[in-house]
């Protein structure tokens, strides 16, 4: 199934995956799920196939001879296009609520476009997740299911590595994030985050973070230890500072995220062994986990760092409509669940139908309808130097990869890619 394998992904290459999570859910047939490229020259793919009756097509004119040259490489890790038994929920609401806070606080005018092309550079995953940039250029994968894969410059996909720790694989649990220790090259350490099982009958499954050693020759992670147990959910992140930032699992129908006393609907922090800082905002207080670093978060669902500044960026899922990418400020509020620029999926406000309140912070942008945003990057290559300090996200639900162009803190302009391919799109990553 894949189209054109590519031997190498250049420095500067830009990266983003398909997302697959929902196949059981939905009854989504699972198909050959795949990688692919995206690249400036122009190229012409062909695909072709049919799984379980149902027919797959998908073809695109390009020019061969220019297989050599610089690529942005996106990696699209799911099927080349998908088929489904029945469409996925998609809300969409008309109207906003209440006027933005500022200017352009949503849907921002249109960016200039820009030429790319998407390859296939890699098939035969299974529900593909998360990715990391290898030093020597290859990706590090973990798929839902509970595997960690690499594939390595020659396009060629490892069988599963071993050592990972057991894991639960009952409703919404399996592996998620992964990330690289920012002294990887020295340590070989990968972090990344799962769902263990129950301890006790009829339990719930435990949100954890572990950690291990890389063997890549031996493809296995070695010296794994659990460094959060408990807390957290499916993002991880390290800053610019070096900390690891993890987002904070919760219900997003109650007051949680409000509750200083848990760490639901917060933006944890940790040192890199699972300890907690001493310059955390409440690392004082006894009443407050200390982890604590924001609160206020219904469901963050991505993370990047500023290249610039190193001002932490996330994005989060709103509830029907009111989609949020946020800049986050240690200590701050976000106003989860008491505003909101989305309404109950009922269509009912959330609340008191609050927009703005003292004392909580406004996101930098959302988006209404819902796009169901991922993924997260600043775009930080040399291929695409327009692109250069531009915000990448992801979109589940509205099927592209969002182009945000910057004025400061403030968006100003808004691209929507990969759009003709109507495929759910969960992460993106530019290798350095």
């Amino acid at each position: 199934m894949a189209v054109a394998v590519i031997v190498h992904v250049e420095r500067g290459a830009f990266a983003v995956r398909i997302h697959n999570a929902y196949f059981d859910h939905y009854k989504i047939p699972s198909l050959a799920r795949g990688m692919m490229i995206i690249r400036r020259s122009r190229l012409i793919v062909r695909v072709a196939g049919n799984c379980k009756g149902h027919p797959l097509s998908l073809s695109h004119e390009l020019s061969l001879a220019t297989v050599t040259l610089p690529l942005l490489a996106v990696l699209l890790l799911a099927p080349p296009l998908v088929a489904q038994e029945e469409e996925l929920p998609t809300f969409r609401v008309d109207r906003i609520p209440s006027a933005p806070a500022f200017s352009g606080q949503t849907r921002a005018v249109s960016a200039e476009e820009t030429a790319y092309e998407v390859v296939s550079i890699a098939s035969g995953l299974s529900a593909p997740w998360a990715l990391a940039f290898l030093p020597g250029g290859e990706i590090l994968i973990t798929e839902y299911v509970g595997n960690m894969r690499i594939l390595d410059t020659k396009g060629q996909l490892s069988e599963p590595l071993h050592g990972l720790p057991e894991m639960s694989h009952e409703g919404w649990a399996g592996l998620f994030d992964v990330a690289l220790d920012p002294d990887f090259t020295e340590n070989q350490l990968a972090y990344f985050s799962f769902t263990g099982k129950p301890q006790v009958p009829d339990g719930k499954n435990i949100p954890r973070v572990g950690r291990g050693r890389l063997d890549r020759a031996n493809l296995q992670i070695v010296d794994v230890e659990i460094i959060i147990d408990g807390s957290g959910s499916q993002e991880i992140h390290f800053a610019a500072d070096g900390k690891l930032l993890v987002s904070g699992a919760g219900d997003v129908f109650t007051e949680d995220a409000q509750d200083l006393g848990i760490t639901f609907g917060k933006l944890l922090r940790f040192n890199p062994d699972g300890s907690v800082p001493d310059d955390n905002p409440w690392s004082a207080d006894p009443s407050v986990p200390s982890a604590i670093f924001s609160l206020g978060h219904r469901d963050i669902s991505g993370f990047a760092s500023h290249p610039d500044t190193g001002e932490i960026w996330i994005t989060e899922h709103g509830p029907r409509g009111g989609d949020e990418l946020n800049r986050i400020r240690a200590g701050a509020n976000y106003g989860w669940k008491v505003i909101t620029y989305g309404t109950e999926y009922s269509g009912a406000p959330v609340g008191d139908g609050l927009t703005k309140q003292a004392g909580m912070e406004q996101p930098r942008y959302f988006w209404r309808p819902s796009i169901a945003p991922s993924g997260l990057i600043f775009y930080t290559g040399s291929m695409f130097p327009e692109w250069r300090g531009n915000i990448f996200v992801t979109s589940l639900a509205g099927q592209h990869l969002s182009r945000l162009v910057l004025d400061g803190d403030r968006v100003v302009a808004e691209e929507r890619l990969l759009v003709d391919r109507a495929q759910r799109i969960r992460e993106a990553r530019v290798r350095a």
